[in-house]
């Protein structure tokens, strides 16, 4: 059976409607396919639509939808029935991040599932290769990770586990580009993907520097934004060190990869943080203090930036000029 890359006759279901899948439905929608999305938390039925709407307005005020809001909510079906799943020849997964609900959540998408339906976790942390164990067909499950916002953001990280056939790989990679992302396409299964083991080794550093008082987090993202902030958008970082020249690359890594942190435990400033079950703007209490106001601010001030990120990223594609082969 030829695999389709028509958005409009490739039905989609999404399990889990939280934030982050609540995101990736709008984003679908957007991109003219029909949506099944599974609410398994009873709150889930009302907000998750609400939020979809939402999504979609914002959108729509970004110039980001080419159709009306309601013409993309006409191809959405909210309900709590996995049955609605049985025509959806892509699944994604989009649940808390335990096993144990993964594979409750799996089952009851096997039980009703086409056979050649293509079945894929937002898992940003899990192995692919110890989910495709819990369906039973594991060469047709994926990694497929977005970033929050899924609608007005490029990165989509594609991962095959163990058992995935190429060719719903390739599949998936292709589709990808009809949804407007830079996807990336891991044909092996490494623990925390591409962007976790970045930005992780990022984490560490920062945190190492904070704890030990020589920075303080203000200074550390000063740094961090307005320096590597300034130009990752565009290049990258080994395209960064492609322009910059690499003629003191090997001199600088060899006095410099001695000094950064090679810590494995959990930073002491992390633990803390933990004891006092902060949750950042959430509650107010982070590496920087939150009044409910500087929450909500915060908040209309990322959604603005990602759609004026996601413009600026239009304009500059992934290689702006023919690449010269050595």
């Amino acid at each position: 059976m030829e695999m389709q890359l028509n958005p409009a006759a490739i039905p989609v279901g999404v399990v889990g409607l939280g934030l982050m899948g609540s995101s990736i439905v709008a984003s679908l929608l957007m991109s003219g396919h029909y949506v099944v999305g599974i609410a398994p938390l009873p709150e889930d039925m009302e907000a998750g639509p609400r939020r979809i709407r939402e999504q979609l307005v914002q959108c729509a005020a970004a110039g980001l939808l080419v159709e009306p809001v309601d013409a993309c909510l006409s191809r959405l079906t909210v309900t709590d029935r996995y049955s609605a799943l049985r025509d959806c020849r892509l699944l994604q997964e989009c649940v808390v991040e335990k096993v144990d609900i993964k594979k409750q959540v799996y089952r009851k998408i096997a039980a009703v599932a086409a056979l050649d339906a293509v079945i894929t976790s937002n898992t940003s942390a899990i192995p692919i290769s110890t989910l495709q164990q819990l369906v039973p067909a594991p060469e047709r499950f994926l990694g497929l990770h977005w970033a929050e916002p899924a609608y007005a953001t490029r990165f989509l990280e594609i991962t095959c586990g163990d058992q995935t056939a190429p060719e719903h790989a390739d599949w998936l990679f292709r589709l990808a580009h009809g949804w407007g992302k830079e996807p990336t396409l891991l044909r092996k299964d490494i623990r925390g993907f591409i962007t976790n083991r970045l930005m992780y080794a990022v984490y560490r550093e920062m945190l190492h520097l904070v704890e030990k008082g020589l920075v303080t987090a203000e200074d550390a993202d000063k740094a961090f934004r307005y320096d590597a902030g300034s130009w990752m958008t565009l290049m990258g970082i080994f395209r960064r060190m492609d322009y910059t020249g690499l003629e003191d690359a090997a001199a600088i890594f060899k006095s410099w990869f001695p000094r950064l942190s090679n810590h494995t435990g959990v930073p002491l400033i992390m633990r803390r943080m933990v004891r006092e079950q902060a949750r950042g703007i959430h509650d107010g209490n982070g590496f920087y203090a939150y009044t409910p106001q500087d929450a909500r601010r915060w908040e209309a001030a990322f959604a603005g930036f990602n759609h004026d990120i996601h413009r600026l990223a239009r304009l500059y594609p992934y290689n702006p000029v023919a690449p010269v082969n050595v």
